[in-house]
């Protein structure tokens, strides 16, 4: 089994109480990576299951996931990263799974640090829970004006929600049940991550986040458009004013 060399950590186990978890990958183009992403969720964090949403890929990113032992779901057309990770969701729904995480496709995220974006929700502290490159040192890859657009939105949206959040652009993050439910009726399209932020903090719903280390792209065509300049930070922050005043999503209670 290789092992991780930078951090050293291997696989750990975690005692989910008889709950399923799940990880979602939103997958566009990334036949070059996707079974490297997988091994190292099958040896860092076996506790979990793997979906792989194929977001209408050109390549081979289905045969390479399914020749790697994930489940596979294949959308006909590219909805984009909201439509992909929206997909994930309601299969979580619909399987009954009690945590869903968000794993990007690229091999950026660390299959190692899933253990510690579970806890809170294991504890009961938070519904949603952010792996945050901010909180540790060197666990920052955004530079230059990506940088200064995430400090921006995360000022914008900590005042919005009340709450700090220093890394309201991550999709490196876990879901309770009432997120799931949640994001499974309802996730924005355009600008998931921070937005997902907004219709969380209307429903009451919790969110924390967790220090997290990730790497460098190497391979494949990312699906997250990057930030660039005040154009698009305007487009977020209209975006996310516009979830301000849309009424709450209603949910129907779960029958337990």
């Amino acid at each position: 089994m290789s092992q991780e060399p930078n951090n050293g950590r291997a696989s750990r186990q975690v005692d989910l109480g008889g709950r399923r978890a799940l990880t979602i990958i939103p997958a566009y183009n990334e036949a070059d990576c996707i079974q490297r992403v997988i091994r190292d969720l099958q040896e860092r964090a076996p506790w979990t299951d793997v979906l792989v949403v194929n977001d209408g890929s050109r390549d081979a990113t289905s045969l390479r996931a399914r020749e790697a032992g994930a489940r596979v779901i294949d959308l006909p057309v590219n909805l984009g990263i909201g439509g992909a990770v929206q997909t994930g969701y309601r299969y979580a729904r619909e399987e009954g799974y009690d945590v869903a995480f968000q794993f990007d496709g690229d091999g950026q995220h660390r299959a190692s640090r899933l253990a510690d974006l579970v806890g809170p929700i294991l504890a009961g502290e938070a519904d949603l829970v952010i792996g945050s490159r901010f909180l540790v040192p060197r666990g920052m890859t955004a530079r230059g004006m990506r940088w200064v657009g995430i400090k921006i939105l995360s000022v914008a949206i900590s005042l919005f929600i009340r709450r700090k959040v220093s890394d309201p652009t991550s999709g490196f993050r876990a879901a309770g049940r009432r997120a799931i439910q949640l994001f499974a009726a309802e996730y924005p399209q355009d600008y998931p991550e921070p937005e997902s932020l907004v219709l969380l903090h209307k429903q009451g719903l919790r969110v924390c986040e967790v220090p997290a280390t990730m790497r460098r792209r190497r391979d494949g065509t990312s699906s997250i458009r990057p930030l660039h300049g005040a154009h698009y930070m305007s487009k977020v922050l209209l975006a996310v004013v516009m979830d301000l005043v849309k009424a709450p999503v209603h949910l129907e209670e779960e029958v337990v």
